[in-house]
């Protein structure tokens, strides 16, 4: 049975995105083109003090997004650290320093990553006036950030690449807000909890007593998945049932993740003029997830071991009211969108099973990939597949007529070079370094040898990606693990945004190069299936060895 259902999971999803991918994705191409301004907008503009009509260098555009983020994020640990004078603080205590630090950091840079039992460690007005807003604007930066790429290609021997403020308002109030309004509803009918109850003490059926947090969940729920958050008003995340109650709100939940970055890819045809580029686009994006969910489909469902074989799967750690498909399914929408939501525990995964969402990550989250920053990441991989077909052919390269030249793929290569480096480079310091070492494995680590490396490297993995999952068995609140995970989440997020921008100039400044008959058409199957190994073998491939020393190595012994 776990085929057919397998195959109708993934069926229903693509239906859904295939109703929702024209109308969205050309509601958010007019949303990013249009000349006219709503009243609240032109409210919001007057009161920070924006020329809605003036546009930005990318320079100008970097320094708003990074002033941005840095007010953010001063503000999400400023909460925290007054926690204890806060209303619906809920008698809990303010986090400690580092840990706030590392929260702040983590939902700026739209990873979530949770070092702590949320449920049981931030008040309602932190989780409110703090981390759900940094799911609208986070989420919104990097919307703006790939427009501004998108721009950058369909403009002519211009300087500018439109307005941050601008693209940050119109993507918050025109595209996440009404879609989470109604997508809170949506949860909240089945079953989704949203209340200010605070902690209910119960008497069990044992006669046992038992205390029950409630919250506003639902209306933080539809961001965390909608803005490829992830990050959960439970610990348990979408694997708790005050989050993600039966079957059809999992199904909605996939859905919410795929469905910006999805019709992303019909907003980047629109506004280059030319649509086919954009379902090529798509085409890449759907290969690499068709294939990662099959092979972790086929993985779980063949998990070794007695208990696997009695049970006709390898369920540990995940809920049976969703079962082993419907599971992996939403493991590769979470890994290959940069949500790191998660409805199963990935570190109870078999060992290559595990393996399936960490390779997401590592190739950069581009299958569909973040809101944003998966259509920018597979643009990016876009310009170097053109640039190698350059080199066989013995041609200039080119991509939607603009020329890649010299400055464009120094800019492309130091981008694929950012997550892989602070990845590694973590990763080994974290057992290279003997103090940091033995701080890891005696306090860090529930299981050592090659599964404790792989938990290591998922967490930076997830960090330096934005993702925000994790294996669970390892213990992140720690004074290493809090200030490097901090680390790479700033400079994952921030450096491939500067190459990004600094990009999108690059090719606003260039004409349009006419069409001939020895350019590559890039909106063929052809062109789709050289994106897709260039894909898989520039990154995949840079984290071969590690990846023999952990997953490799404890799934073939």
């Amino acid at each position: 049975m776990g085929w057919p259902i397998a195959v109708g999971a993934l069926l229903a999803v693509v239906i859904v995105l295939a109703v929702a991918y024209r109308p969205l994705g050309d509601h958010m191409a007019r949303v990013y083109s249009s000349p006219r301004d709503l009243g609240v907008e032109r409210a919001l503009y007057r009161f920070i003090g924006v020329d809605p009509r003036s546009e930005q260098t990318w320079r100008a555009y970097l320094r708003g997004v990074l002033a941005f983020s840095l007010v953010g994020t001063l503000m999400v640990y400023l909460l925290q650290r007054v926690q204890p004078w806060l209303p619906y603080a809920l008698g809990l205590p303010a986090p400690d320093p580092l840990l706030s630090m590392n929260t702040a950091v983590s939902f700026v840079t739209n990873t979530n990553w949770q070092s702590y039992a949320p449920e049981t460690t931030l008040g309602y007005t932190v989780q409110l006036a703090g981390l759900a807003v940094q799911n609208f604007v986070s989420a919104a930066v990097g919307m703006g950030v790939a427009v501004a790429l998108v721009r950058g290609f369909a403009a002519r021997e211009r300087s500018t690449i439109g307005n941050l403020w601008v693209d940050l308002v119109r993507g918050c109030l025109r595209i996440l807000l009404p879609i989470a309004l109604v997508g809170a509803v949506v949860l909240l009918a089945g079953g989704v909890v949203q209340n200010f109850d605070g902690f209910r003490q119960i008497t069990t059926v044992a006669g046992a007593q038992q205390t029950i947090p409630g919250g506003p969940v639902a209306s933080q729920e539809v961001i965390k998945v909608l803005g490829t958050n992830g990050g959960g008003f439970y610990n348990a995340n979408s694997a708790h049932p005050f989050e993600n109650p039966s079957g059809w709100t999992n199904l909605l939940q996939i859905v919410l993740m795929l469905l910006i970055p999805v019709s992303l890819t019909r907003t980047f045809g629109t506004m280059v003029g030319d649509r086919r580029q954009g379902l090529a686009i798509l085409a890449t994006m759907s290969t690499l997830f068709v294939a990662s969910y099959a092979i972790l489909t086929r993985l779980e469902l063949a998990g070794r071991g007695t208990a696997p074989l009695l049970a006709g799967a390898a369920l540990e750690g995940k809920e049976v009211r969703f079962g082993i498909p419907w599971t992996t399914l939403f493991a590769t929408t979470s890994t290959t969108t940069s949500t790191g939501a998660v409805d199963a525990m990935h570190d109870s995964f078999t060992a290559l099973g595990g393996m399936l969402p960490m390779l997401n990550m590592m190739l950069g989250e581009v299958a569909p990939g973040g809101v944003g920053s998966g259509l920018y990441g597979m643009l990016v991989l876009a310009v170097i597949a053109v640039f190698i077909a350059g080199l066989l052919v013995g041609r200039t390269p080119e991509y939607l007529g603009k020329k890649i030249g010299p400055r464009e793929m120094k800019l492309a290569s130091l981008y694929i070079l950012v997550t892989p480096a602070l990845v590694l480079l973590g990763t080994a310091v974290s057992f290279a370094v003997p103090a940091i070492r033995d701080s890891v494995t005696s306090t860090s680590i529930a299981n050592p040898g090659p599964h404790g490396l792989s938990e290591v490297l998922y967490a930076f993995t997830s960090a330096a990606n934005n993702n925000g999952s994790a294996f669970a068995g390892l213990t992140a609140d720690t004074p290493w693990l809090d200030s490097a995970l901090a680390t790479a989440m700033l400079l994952g997020r921030f450096v491939p945004i500067v190459l990004v921008l600094a990009l999108a100039g690059s090719l606003a400044q260039q004409g349009r190069v006419p069409v001939t008959s020895g350019t590559l058409p890039t909106h063929r199957p052809q062109f789709v299936g050289l994106l897709s190994g260039v894909t898989l073998i520039v990154t995949a491939l840079t984290y071969f060895p590690v990846l023999a020393l952990g997953p490799l190595a404890e799934g073939l012994r």
